[in-house]
C-alpha cells in the first residue's frame, strides 16, 4: 500500500513543514523539562517522524497550519477575551436575576466567511464567548442558541463575523 504524498507544490509545502516542525520542537522542549543528549535525540527522531508521517498522510497544509492568519490573530484574541469576559459578567448578572431576565431563543445567522476555517473561527468564537452556543451549521447559516434575544440581536448586528471576516483576508 502506497501512501499519498503531501499535495502542496514546493516552498508552500515546506514552509508548512517548517512551521510544524518548529510548533514540535518547541512543545517537546517545553513538555519534556528534560535536557540530556539522549532525550534531546529521542524527541528530536520523534519530531522528524511526525513530519514524514503528516507528508504521507497530506495532512500539512493552509489549514492545519493557518500561518496567513498569524499576523491578525493577536487582535483577534485580544477582542475575543474583552468579548468573552464582558459575557460571563452579563451571564452572572443574568444568574442573579434569575429565570424572569432569561429569554432563550434561537435562530439561523448568516455565514460571511469564506473559507471552512474561517467558518469554524466564527462557530467556535459564538461558542467560546458565554450565553450563545452554535448549534449546527450548513454552507452559509449556523444555527445560534442564545440565554436572552439581545444576545442574538448582538450577533445579528455582525461585528463578530466581520471581525473573523476580517481574520481570514
Amino acid at each position: 500500500m502506497k501512501l499519498q504524498t503531501g499535495s502542496e507544490p514546493g516552498a508552500d509545502a515546506l514552509k508548512y513543514r517548517l512551521s510544524l516542525f518548529l510548533l514540535l520542537v518547541v512543545l517537546w522542549l517545553g513538555n519534556s523539562g528534560h535536557y540530556s543528549l539522549l532525550l534531546l535525540g529521542f524527541g528530536l527522531a520523534s519530531v522528524i517522524f511526525v513530519i514524514w508521517v503528516s507528508h504521507c498522510l497530506a495532512v500539512v497544509d493552509q489549514e492545519s497550519q493557518p500561518l496567513h492568519l498569524a499576523r491578525r490573530l493577536p487582535r483577534f484574541f485580544g477582542w475575543l477575551i474583552v468579548k468573552i469576559i464582558r459575557s460571563n459578567i452579563d451571564v452572572v448578572r443574568l444568574i442573579w436575576l434569575g429565570n424572569r431576565a432569561i429569554s432563550p431563543c434561537s435562530t439561523r445567522l448568516p455565514l460571511g466567511q469564506k473559507s471552512d476555517l474561517g467558518r469554524v473561527i466564527y462557530a467556535n468564537a459564538i461558542t467560546l464567548t458565554p450565553g450563545t452556543v452554535a448549534m449546527d451549521m450548513d454552507d452559509d447559516t449556523v444555527l445560534v442558541h442564545a440565554l436572552t434575544r439581545e444576545g442574538i440581536e448582538e450577533l445579528q448586528e455582525g461585528e463578530m463575523r466581520r471581525r473573523v471576516a476580517e481574520l481570514e483576508r
